[in-house]
Protein backbone atom coordinates (compact mmCIF):
# COMPACT_ATOMS: atom_id res chain seq x y z
CA UNK A 1 0.00 0.00 0.00
CA UNK A 2 1.55 3.26 -0.83
CA UNK A 3 0.30 6.49 0.58
CA UNK A 4 0.29 9.40 -1.37
CA UNK A 5 0.01 12.92 -0.28
CA UNK A 6 -1.63 15.75 -2.74
CA UNK A 7 -1.63 19.57 -2.49
CA UNK A 8 -3.93 21.45 -4.09
CA UNK A 9 -6.88 18.42 -4.05
CA UNK A 10 -9.37 21.60 -4.16
CA UNK A 11 -7.87 22.62 -7.52
CA UNK A 12 -8.77 21.00 -11.31
CA UNK A 13 -5.61 18.48 -11.36
CA UNK A 14 -5.83 17.70 -7.73
CA UNK A 15 -10.00 16.67 -7.88
CA UNK A 16 -8.86 14.68 -10.62
CA UNK A 17 -6.43 12.52 -8.71
CA UNK A 18 -8.79 12.13 -5.78
CA UNK A 19 -10.84 10.66 -8.12
CA UNK A 20 -8.64 8.92 -9.84
CA UNK A 21 -6.49 7.36 -6.53
CA UNK A 22 -10.23 6.33 -4.46
CA UNK A 23 -10.54 2.65 -5.44
CA UNK A 24 -7.29 2.33 -7.04
CA UNK A 25 -5.65 -0.81 -5.45
CA UNK A 26 -2.39 0.03 -3.62
CA UNK A 27 -3.20 3.58 -2.42
CA UNK A 28 -4.11 5.31 0.73
CA UNK A 29 -4.94 8.95 -0.26
CA UNK A 30 -4.60 12.17 2.07
CA UNK A 31 -5.72 15.10 -0.37
CA UNK A 32 -4.81 18.72 1.44
CA UNK A 33 -5.40 22.30 0.56
CA UNK A 34 -5.78 25.75 1.97
CA UNK A 35 -9.41 25.71 3.32
CA UNK A 36 -12.34 23.30 3.40
CA UNK A 37 -12.63 20.29 1.08
CA UNK A 38 -14.39 21.22 -1.76
CA UNK A 39 -15.13 18.26 -3.85
CA UNK A 40 -18.43 16.18 -3.64
CA UNK A 41 -16.88 13.36 -2.97
CA UNK A 42 -15.77 12.87 0.44
CA UNK A 43 -15.66 9.29 1.62
CA UNK A 44 -12.51 6.29 0.50
CA UNK A 45 -9.52 9.07 1.74
CA UNK A 46 -8.49 11.78 4.46
CA UNK A 47 -8.33 15.26 3.85
CA UNK A 48 -6.68 17.96 5.56
CA UNK A 49 -6.35 21.80 5.58
CA UNK A 50 -2.38 22.48 4.60
CA UNK A 51 -1.16 25.98 3.34
CA UNK A 52 1.92 25.60 1.24
CA UNK A 53 3.33 28.66 2.08
CA UNK A 54 3.05 27.86 5.44
CA UNK A 55 6.81 25.87 6.68
CA UNK A 56 4.93 24.78 10.05
CA UNK A 57 1.63 23.37 8.06
CA UNK A 58 4.01 21.92 6.12
CA UNK A 59 6.06 19.90 8.80
CA UNK A 60 2.99 19.06 10.76
CA UNK A 61 1.01 17.27 8.09
CA UNK A 62 4.00 15.20 6.33
CA UNK A 63 5.73 14.56 9.73
CA UNK A 64 2.20 13.31 10.81
CA UNK A 65 1.27 11.19 7.75
CA UNK A 66 4.55 10.14 6.74
CA UNK A 67 3.35 9.70 3.24
CA UNK A 68 5.16 7.72 0.77
CA UNK A 69 4.57 10.12 -2.41
CA UNK A 70 4.17 13.61 -2.67
CA UNK A 71 2.41 15.40 -5.25
CA UNK A 72 2.51 18.62 -5.36
CA UNK A 73 -0.45 20.20 -7.94
CA UNK A 74 -0.83 23.67 -5.84
CA UNK A 75 0.76 26.71 -7.08
CA UNK A 76 0.26 30.45 -8.10
CA UNK A 77 -0.56 29.68 -11.76
CA UNK A 78 -2.77 32.98 -13.52
CA UNK A 79 -0.15 33.72 -15.49
CA UNK A 80 -1.00 37.52 -15.47
CA UNK A 81 -1.63 37.63 -11.24
CA UNK A 82 2.13 36.74 -11.17
CA UNK A 83 3.22 39.54 -13.21
CA UNK A 84 1.49 41.90 -11.06
CA UNK A 85 1.46 40.01 -7.47
CA UNK A 86 5.19 38.87 -7.47
CA UNK A 87 5.83 38.46 -4.01
CA UNK A 88 2.77 35.96 -3.62
CA UNK A 89 3.87 34.10 -6.77
CA UNK A 90 7.52 33.48 -5.21
CA UNK A 91 5.69 32.28 -2.18
CA UNK A 92 3.53 29.76 -3.82
CA UNK A 93 5.91 28.55 -7.08
CA UNK A 94 9.30 28.95 -5.18
CA UNK A 95 9.12 29.10 -1.43
CA UNK A 96 6.80 26.90 -0.68
CA UNK A 97 8.25 23.81 -2.85
CA UNK A 98 11.56 24.69 -0.68
CA UNK A 99 8.97 23.14 2.18
CA UNK A 100 8.27 20.32 0.45
CA UNK A 101 11.33 19.34 -0.75
CA UNK A 102 13.04 19.38 2.94
CA UNK A 103 10.14 17.52 4.62
CA UNK A 104 9.64 15.09 1.64
CA UNK A 105 14.34 14.61 2.16
CA UNK A 106 13.30 14.05 6.06
CA UNK A 107 10.43 11.41 5.54
CA UNK A 108 12.32 9.71 2.62
CA UNK A 109 9.31 10.61 0.66
CA UNK A 110 8.79 10.65 -3.81
CA UNK A 111 8.29 14.26 -4.68
CA UNK A 112 6.50 14.54 -7.72
CA UNK A 113 6.27 18.35 -8.62
CA UNK A 114 4.29 19.72 -11.49
CA UNK A 115 5.57 22.36 -14.09
CA UNK A 116 4.45 24.10 -17.20
CA UNK A 117 5.89 24.58 -20.90
CA UNK A 118 5.96 27.96 -19.85
CA UNK A 119 9.59 27.42 -18.59
CA UNK A 120 10.18 28.17 -22.48
CA UNK A 121 10.56 30.93 -24.60
CA UNK A 122 8.09 29.44 -27.28
CA UNK A 123 10.59 30.05 -30.21
CA UNK A 124 11.62 26.60 -30.65
CA UNK A 125 8.70 24.30 -29.54
CA UNK A 126 7.63 21.37 -29.27
CA UNK A 127 10.09 20.45 -26.51
CA UNK A 128 11.78 17.33 -25.00
CA UNK A 129 13.14 17.03 -21.36
CA UNK A 130 16.25 18.03 -22.18
CA UNK A 131 15.48 21.42 -23.87
CA UNK A 132 16.66 24.35 -22.07
CA UNK A 133 14.52 26.87 -19.97
CA UNK A 134 14.30 30.65 -21.01
CA UNK A 135 11.07 31.77 -19.55
CA UNK A 136 9.41 35.18 -20.79
CA UNK A 137 7.05 35.92 -18.14
CA UNK A 138 7.40 35.79 -13.88
CA UNK A 139 4.96 33.16 -14.11
CA UNK A 140 7.60 30.86 -16.35
CA UNK A 141 10.72 32.23 -14.35
CA UNK A 142 9.22 30.95 -11.12
CA UNK A 143 8.22 27.51 -11.94
CA UNK A 144 11.77 27.27 -13.75
CA UNK A 145 12.97 28.21 -10.24
CA UNK A 146 11.21 25.47 -8.40
CA UNK A 147 12.45 22.50 -11.11
CA UNK A 148 16.03 24.04 -10.10
CA UNK A 149 15.03 23.97 -6.63
CA UNK A 150 13.55 20.08 -6.91
CA UNK A 151 16.73 18.97 -9.40
CA UNK A 152 19.40 19.95 -7.04
CA UNK A 153 17.87 19.83 -3.27
CA UNK A 154 15.66 17.32 -3.96
CA UNK A 155 17.01 13.61 -2.70
CA UNK A 156 13.70 11.50 -4.46
CA UNK A 157 12.24 12.92 -7.47
CA UNK A 158 9.83 13.67 -10.53
CA UNK A 159 9.02 16.51 -12.69
CA UNK A 160 6.12 16.42 -15.08
CA UNK A 161 5.96 19.06 -17.28
CA UNK A 162 2.25 19.90 -18.53
CA UNK A 163 0.59 22.40 -20.83
CA UNK A 164 -3.11 23.95 -20.93
CA UNK A 165 -4.82 21.40 -18.36
CA UNK A 166 -8.67 21.62 -19.40
CA UNK A 167 -11.50 19.57 -17.91
CA UNK A 168 -14.78 19.99 -15.41
CA UNK A 169 -14.44 19.75 -10.89
CA UNK A 170 -16.88 20.02 -8.33
CA UNK A 171 -17.22 23.59 -6.96
CA UNK A 172 -15.12 25.51 -9.99
CA UNK A 173 -13.48 28.54 -8.99
CA UNK A 174 -12.01 28.74 -12.10
CA UNK A 175 -12.55 28.57 -16.01
CA UNK A 176 -10.11 26.94 -18.64
CA UNK A 177 -9.66 28.06 -22.22
CA UNK A 178 -12.15 24.99 -23.72
CA UNK A 179 -14.95 26.00 -21.11
CA UNK A 180 -14.65 29.45 -22.09
CA UNK A 181 -14.99 28.75 -25.60
CA UNK A 182 -17.31 26.56 -25.06
CA UNK A 183 -19.39 29.31 -23.11
CA UNK A 184 -18.85 31.69 -25.59
CA UNK A 185 -19.58 29.88 -29.06
CA UNK A 186 -22.88 28.93 -26.96
CA UNK A 187 -23.67 32.66 -26.38
CA UNK A 188 -23.34 33.34 -30.49
CA UNK A 189 -21.72 36.88 -29.58
CA UNK A 190 -18.47 37.88 -32.12
CA UNK A 191 -15.12 36.76 -29.87
CA UNK A 192 -11.51 37.48 -30.51
CA UNK A 193 -9.02 34.46 -30.51
CA UNK A 194 -5.19 34.45 -31.17
CA UNK A 195 -4.01 32.33 -33.71
CA UNK A 196 -0.41 32.40 -33.06
CA UNK A 197 -0.26 30.54 -29.98
CA UNK A 198 0.34 26.88 -30.00
CA UNK A 199 0.06 24.15 -27.62
CA UNK A 200 -1.49 20.93 -27.17
CA UNK A 201 -4.00 20.78 -24.66
CA UNK A 202 -4.23 18.49 -21.95
CA UNK A 203 -7.36 16.76 -20.30
CA UNK A 204 -7.09 16.86 -16.90
CA UNK A 205 -7.80 13.06 -16.69
CA UNK A 206 -4.76 12.60 -18.30
CA UNK A 207 -2.65 14.33 -16.05
CA UNK A 208 -3.74 12.69 -13.31
CA UNK A 209 -3.00 9.61 -14.95
CA UNK A 210 0.95 10.96 -15.66
CA UNK A 211 0.66 11.27 -11.73
CA UNK A 212 -0.13 8.25 -10.60
CA UNK A 213 2.27 5.93 -13.17
CA UNK A 214 4.94 8.21 -12.12
CA UNK A 215 4.24 7.75 -8.45
CA UNK A 216 3.39 3.64 -9.00
CA UNK A 217 6.24 2.93 -10.96
CA UNK A 218 8.55 5.55 -8.50
CA UNK A 219 10.19 7.07 -11.85
CA UNK A 220 12.67 9.58 -11.34
CA UNK A 221 13.83 12.56 -13.82
CA UNK A 222 11.48 15.17 -16.00
CA UNK A 223 8.87 14.03 -17.54
CA UNK A 224 6.48 16.14 -20.70
CA UNK A 225 2.64 14.90 -19.59
CA UNK A 226 0.44 16.89 -22.45
CA UNK A 227 -2.00 16.10 -24.45
CA UNK A 228 -0.72 14.51 -27.89
CA UNK A 229 -2.55 16.86 -30.48
CA UNK A 230 -0.74 20.13 -31.48
CA UNK A 231 -2.81 23.02 -32.51
CA UNK A 232 -3.18 26.94 -31.97
CA UNK A 233 -4.98 28.21 -29.85
CA UNK A 234 -8.03 29.10 -32.94
CA UNK A 235 -7.76 25.29 -33.99
CA UNK A 236 -8.50 24.72 -30.53
CA UNK A 237 -11.97 26.95 -30.64
CA UNK A 238 -12.48 25.63 -34.20
CA UNK A 239 -12.57 22.23 -32.90
CA UNK A 240 -14.44 22.98 -30.00
CA UNK A 241 -17.13 24.71 -32.44
CA UNK A 242 -17.17 21.45 -34.77
CA UNK A 243 -17.90 19.42 -31.75
CA UNK A 244 -21.00 20.92 -30.75
CA UNK A 245 -21.95 22.39 -34.15
CA UNK A 246 -21.78 25.83 -33.32
CA UNK A 247 -21.29 28.95 -35.79
CA UNK A 248 -17.60 29.52 -36.22
CA UNK A 249 -18.30 33.09 -37.93
CA UNK A 250 -18.44 34.60 -35.16
CA UNK A 251 -14.93 33.72 -34.16
CA UNK A 252 -12.29 36.80 -35.40
CA UNK A 253 -8.47 36.38 -35.50
CA UNK A 254 -6.58 38.08 -33.85
CA UNK A 255 -2.56 38.40 -32.87
CA UNK A 256 -1.46 38.17 -29.03
CA UNK A 257 0.35 41.44 -29.16
CA UNK A 258 -3.44 43.22 -29.65
CA UNK A 259 -4.44 41.73 -25.97
CA UNK A 260 -2.32 43.61 -23.75
CA UNK A 261 -2.03 41.09 -21.02
CA UNK A 262 0.73 41.88 -18.48
CA UNK A 263 2.49 39.05 -18.94
CA UNK A 264 3.63 37.84 -22.20
CA UNK A 265 3.06 34.10 -23.84
CA UNK A 266 5.36 31.48 -25.52
CA UNK A 267 3.99 31.72 -29.32
CA UNK A 268 4.63 27.95 -29.64
CA UNK A 269 5.08 25.56 -26.79
CA UNK A 270 4.45 21.67 -27.14
CA UNK A 271 5.81 18.98 -25.86
CA UNK A 272 7.85 15.24 -27.44
CA UNK A 273 5.97 12.82 -25.27
CA UNK A 274 8.12 9.69 -26.56
CA UNK A 275 9.73 9.23 -23.16
CA UNK A 276 6.80 9.27 -20.78
CA UNK A 277 5.14 7.16 -23.37
CA UNK A 278 8.23 4.69 -23.05
CA UNK A 279 9.02 4.87 -19.51
CA UNK A 280 5.60 5.10 -18.11
CA UNK A 281 3.28 3.95 -20.30
CA UNK A 282 1.86 7.56 -20.64
CA UNK A 283 -0.87 7.43 -23.35
CA UNK A 284 -3.29 10.69 -23.36
CA UNK A 285 -6.38 10.89 -25.18
CA UNK A 286 -6.91 13.11 -28.29
CA UNK A 287 -8.07 16.46 -28.34
CA UNK A 288 -11.70 15.09 -30.09
CA UNK A 289 -11.73 12.02 -27.44
CA UNK A 290 -11.09 14.92 -24.86
CA UNK A 291 -14.04 17.01 -25.21
CA UNK A 292 -16.44 13.59 -25.77
CA UNK A 293 -15.03 13.19 -21.82
CA UNK A 294 -15.90 16.73 -21.07
CA UNK A 295 -19.60 16.83 -22.15
CA UNK A 296 -20.42 13.66 -20.64
CA UNK A 297 -18.97 15.14 -17.51
CA UNK A 298 -21.04 18.59 -18.07
CA UNK A 299 -24.26 16.97 -18.83
CA UNK A 300 -24.16 14.72 -15.64
CA UNK A 301 -23.03 17.86 -13.17
CA UNK A 302 -24.97 19.84 -15.58
CA UNK A 303 -21.88 22.71 -15.04
CA UNK A 304 -22.57 25.69 -16.63
CA UNK A 305 -19.88 26.36 -18.93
Amino acid sequence: MKRILITGSNGLLGQKLVYASVGRPGIELIATAIGENRLILKEGYTYVPMDIGNKADVDSVLDKFRPDVVINTAAMTNVDACETDKEGCVLLNITAVEYLVEACNRINAHFIHLSTDFIFDGENGPYDEESEPNPVSYYGWSKAEAERIVKEKSKDWAILRTILVYGVVDHMSRSNVVLWAKGALEKGAPINVVDDQFRMPTLAEDLAEGCLLTAEKHANGIFNISGKDYMSVLELVHQVADFYGYDKSIIHTVSSSTLNQPAKRPPRTGFDLSKSERVLGYHPHSFREGLAVLDQQIKKSNTPS
